[in-house]
């Protein structure tokens, strides 16, 4: 095939060239090839690399029959404003179709600030619901049975504190934490190279991480008690190969401080969930999900030495890519993710939130989330890529590309262990300055026209499209300072002492803080005040500007 492929080259493609040249921006495109062929996939064993479904090595999903018996969940991310704002947001989207809640906080409840707290004014509710207390999460959850709906919290610093409501919220209502079902993203590593929302040092987050993966397994046999996250790599700017290497080896310190900390690997990572981005190169993300299934069985396999196929299962949600969305146009972005989420699911993900039209302008009205969850409807029931499992496999460009991102993983994963592993990584700001260059060279292809973005740079309308956007209420911020006086008021205050004094020894000694943080919101501890206590013990990371 090699010298058919020179053949056809130095004649038949020739020829067109000649009279025709291929289109400028392709010179400097990066990722695919002019033309695959089986000499592309030569060394391709069907057998040892590729496999059946449900079968190592995963590549072509991690069920038998994957979305032929059902389909992906269809978790929609939501939340703003109050807790009763958002609380009728979830209903609408339930109503609507939805099969799993997801969960957007703002920012100081991310952080770990209380609504009243002088850094948090004009965030309270900006971008997710705020939430200071069990009250919140109470109001939240109105008329939502914990028990039959699986629910996905975005939330990281501050993870160990939601958890703690959420399960205090069911024992109020007497629903056994055996049926609990849900995602936490408690993901705190990226943080510090993505994202920014983290609170305390590295090492105590990371305590704080474990401690949450002790609880989970021994008392909620249904929740993930991690999410850990490439969506937001990707979101800052890394490549699709970087997305991957950078999310396994947060994956894999998490694991080891796992086994540090003396728990059971083979009880936790058959719970570990993964979550990553779907951007617009639709073959290669395609070819990413697949090769991601192949890398993780291969690190649980030959790093931590686990032959449980339960623990070798790569499980993850997918989001839309955020940041490919215009404010220019927003109709345009209806196309742009109904192709990702197609991408998503020819690569065989779990589950599914497919952004809204005006993202790009402000958070999703009800219209925008329904068409958005519409687009993963219409993939699911009226283009039949449900019905034969991973149709693409064997295509010379998909098991290339599968591959090509395999192999560039493991180069990067090899590199970052030469520097001691990820801690040090991103200690030393090697993660971070990964994902700035390439988020330059993008910017540059974008700034100098190589890189189209269809309504921005290329094909601009004269006459921009508007979409209705929605607003939230300054008066929120408000009402919610006058509900934490009134809870402040009516508490117990010498039990919420007691409770913050309980977290605070604990947080100097190595027992787990998830009890008595439980027990701290039941006595209507607010959020703010438990994260207090804790930088108290643990102090704060200080973000080094010289990266």
């Amino acid at each position: 095939m090699t010298t058919e492929k020179l053949r056809w080259e130095r004649t038949t493609l020739k020829k067109s060239l000649d009279a025709v040249a291929e289109r400028a921006e392709l010179e400097n495109a990066a990722g695919l090839e002019r033309l695959y062929t089986p000499g592309d996939v030569a060394d391709l064993d069907a057998a040892r690399d590729l496999g059946f479904p449900g079968e190592p090595p995963f590549v072509r999903g991690v069920q038998p029959t994957m979305y032929r018996a059902r389909f992906w969940t269809m978790r929609q991310y939501a939340g703003f404003s109050t807790a009763v704002e958002t609380n009728r947001r979830f209903k609408y989207l339930l109503e609507a179709g939805q099969t799993g809640l997801s969960t957007a906080f703002d920012l100081p409840t991310q952080i770990g600030l209380d609504s009243d707290d002088p850094l948090a004014a004009g965030e309270v509710g900006r971008v997710g619901v705020s939430i200071n207390s069990l009250t919140d999460m109470d109001e939240l959850f109105a008329g939502i049975p914990l028990g039959e709906v699986s629910t996905s919290m975005t939330i990281n610093s501050t993870a160990i504190v939601l958890l703690a409501m959420y399960v205090a919220l069911a024992r109020r209502r007497g629903v056994p934490l055996s049926k609990l079902s849900g995602t936490l993203q408690n993901d705190i590593l990226k943080e510090y190279i993505s994202r920014g929302t983290y609170a305390f040092p590295v090492e105590p987050s990371l305590r704080l991480v474990t401690d949450v993966f002790g609880y989970c397994v021994k008392s909620l046999p249904k929740w993930n008690p991690i999410s850990i996250s490439g969506y937001h790599i990707r979101e800052a700017g890394s490549t699709a190969a970087q997305e991957l290497a950078f999310t396994f080896a947060d994956g894999v310190t998490y694991v080891e401080q796992a086994r540090e900390a003396g728990q059971d690997l083979r009880r936790l990572l058959p719970r570990l969930s993964f979550f990553f981005n779907v951007h617009n190169n639709f073959l290669e993300e395609i070819a990413k999900f697949r090769a991601a299934r192949r890398i993780w069985f291969r690190i649980v396999r030959d790093r931590f030495g686990l032959a449980d196929e339960s623990c070798q299962k790569l499980r993850f949600h997918t989001q839309t890519a955020g940041s490919t969305l215009t404010a220019q146009e927003p109709g345009n972005n209806v196309a742009r993710v109904a192709i990702q989420a197609l991408a998503a699911v020819l690569g065989g993900t779990q589950s599914l939130h497919t952004n809204s039209r005006d993202e790009a302008l402000g958070l999703p009205t009800e219209a925008s989330a329904q068409i958005a969850l519409r687009t993963q409807q219409i993939i699911a029931c009226e283009t039949g890529v449900a019905d034969t499992i991973d149709p693409l496999a064997g295509s010379y460009a998909i098991e290339a590309l599968t591959a090509r991102l395999e192999r560039e993983v493991f180069d990067t994963l090899a590199t970052i262990d030469a520097m001691g592993g990820m801690k040090a990584a991103i200690g030393s700001g090697y993660v971070q300055r990964q994902i700035q260059d390439s988020a330059w060279q993008a910017q540059q292809a974008v700034e100098s026209g190589r890189q189209a973005i269809v309504g921005v740079n290329r094909f601009v309308s004269p006459s921009p499209a508007t979409v209705p956007i929605q607003r939230i209420d300054p008066e929120i911020e408000r009402r919610q300072c006058e509900r934490l006086a009134l809870l402040r008021s009516r508490r117990d205050a010498s039990a919420a002492r007691d409770s913050l004094a309980r977290i605070e020894a604990i947080a100097r000694s190595r027992d787990s803080l998830v009890e008595p943080i439980v027990e701290a919101v039941e006595r209507d501890v607010t959020l703010g005040e438990i994260m207090t206590a804790l930088r108290r013990v643990f102090g704060e990371h200080l973000e080094d500007k010289n990266f």
